[in-house]
């Protein structure tokens, strides 16, 4: 999976993304200001890199970060946690199933984008959208979120 082509994002396009993000992970988006945004179409996602750096991606006209995007943004907002016995599926792509999940941000709301991180070492897996509210995803069954993208898939592996 490659880039072919990008595209620079206008002033008022970067801010209303800014904001959309912002208003679901919170404020550290807002580090990003003044860098350089750029729009790129692969598959069946629309990637924006900023300054070179693939960070946030759109799916069915909703804005996620990448897990890179994650880490090095420090976003801490609208995580879901699971036990170390849920990472090997969870980095495979499996879904998350609510016996994995050990914690769940209450302001979790249905069909919301969300970040799954492993409990030992609060590292990002996976994105993904969330089939329950925050609070029943705990002592609940089937599955809470559905994952989209997770370390080692095409968008982890991305040649930029």
């Amino acid at each position: 999976m490659k880039i072919k082509s990008r595209v620079q994002l206008r002033k008022s396009a970067k801010t209303q993304l800014l904001d959309d993000i912002g208003s679901i992970f919170g404020e550290a988006v807002e580090q990003l200001g003044n860098s350089k945004f750029e729009t790129a179409n692969i598959d069946d996602m629309s990637l924006i890199l900023v300054d070179g750096e693939p960070l946030l991606f759109q799916v069915n006209g909703i804005y996620f970060p990448t897990v890179k995007g994650v880490l090095k943004l420090g976003l801490m907002k609208n995580v879901v946690t699971v036990d170390s016995g849920a990472v090997r599926f969870v980095v495979n792509g499996a879904d998350i199933m609510c016996p994995g999940i050990v914690d769940a941000d209450p302001d979790i709301r249905e069909n919301a984008p969300v970040i799954v991180i492993e409990e030992a070492h609060s590292k990002p897996l996976a994105i993904g959208i969330s089939l329950m509210a925050g609070p029943e995803m705990k002592g609940n069954k089937g599955k809470a979120v559905r994952s989209i993208h997770y370390v080692g898939d095409k968008l982890w592996n991305l040649d930029v």
